[in-house]
């Protein structure tokens, strides 16, 4: 299928509260993505911003954190009102595996929901692990449960489903399971304990990082991570390539490019 990688300017048809913090804004036109690739969104005046495609395809929709000027400034847009977006970038998820569990923490569920989607379409018994502070900030439940996922919910501080992490209930399903492939999205601290559990269990593993990004093509390096950059590279690696990554859930790049811990 042909990429598009040209800006274009789409109108905003509807904004939805998806949780107290997080928004999905539909757009008056199609984006033919896979399943984890991401597009860079402009907010004339403002910022551009990269952000996962949560709904691709004729619908086309993206999903985001209200956090910085940019997202503030699109969450109180009206429809009609237009931004600017290219793309689809990057590697998205390859579909794999007959029992598939994919475990989202947090906005991660933005990138995984359109890969359970079509997990679930094409035959795959899939068990979603979404993990979330609390309840109020649990995304995508109802879609995960409508598209046929079993949706398994682990929340800080005890609110819904099980307390503790995400982690947790990964390793009950996959040392009680038959699981042959794991998906991922999330902070990269829990992305580094899956990563310890693929290499346990045998089950390997597909992961999609965020990390901060100026320009979406691999020219900025702003976010590199051990000569890898996550917008060409990436954002979705394997578990080899992953297992090799030393900054992993470590360090990375903050705006002016100096490296910082990872909290």
């Amino acid at each position: 299928m042909p990429i598009d990688n040209g800006i274009r300017a789409f109108a905003i048809t509807e904004q939805i509260d998806e949780t107290p913090t997080i928004r999905t804004v539909h757009l008056d036109g199609s984006m033919h993505a896979q399943p984890g690739q991401f597009v860079m969104v402009w907010v004339p005046g403002k910022d551009e911003f990269p952000m996962s495609v949560s709904y691709p395809g004729e619908l086309f929709g993206i999903t985001y954190k209200v956090a910085g000027e940019g997202t503030r400034h699109l969450s109180v847009m009206k429809p009609g009102e237009k931004i600017g977006v290219r793309g689809p970038y990057g590697k998205g998820y390859s579909i794999e595996g007959e029992s598939i569990l994919a475990v989202a923490g947090g906005t991660g569920m933005a990138a995984l929901a359109p890969m359970v989607d079509l997990a679930v379409a094409s035959g795959a018994s899939v068990d979603v692990v979404l993990g979330a502070r609390t309840q109020s900030e649990l995304l995508f439940r109802t879609r995960c449960e409508r598209s046929g996922a079993a949706v398994h919910i682990t929340t800080d501080d005890g609110s819904d489903g099980s307390k503790g992490l995400a982690t947790d209930k990964a390793r009950e399903l996959l040392e009680a399971g038959d699981h042959d492939m794991m998906y991922t999205c999330g902070p990269e601290r829990m992305i580094v304990g899956l990563l310890e559990l693929s290499g346990t269990t045998g089950v390997p593993m597909q992961a999609s990082l965020e990390r901060y990004m100026k320009c979406g093509i691999g020219i900025c390096d702003s976010c590199a991570i051990d000569g890898k950059h996550v917008c060409v590279d990436g954002p979705v690696f394997s578990h080899e390539v992953l297992s090799k990554l030393s900054d992993l859930g470590r360090t990375r790049l903050n705006p002016s490019g100096g490296r910082i811990p990872i909290e």
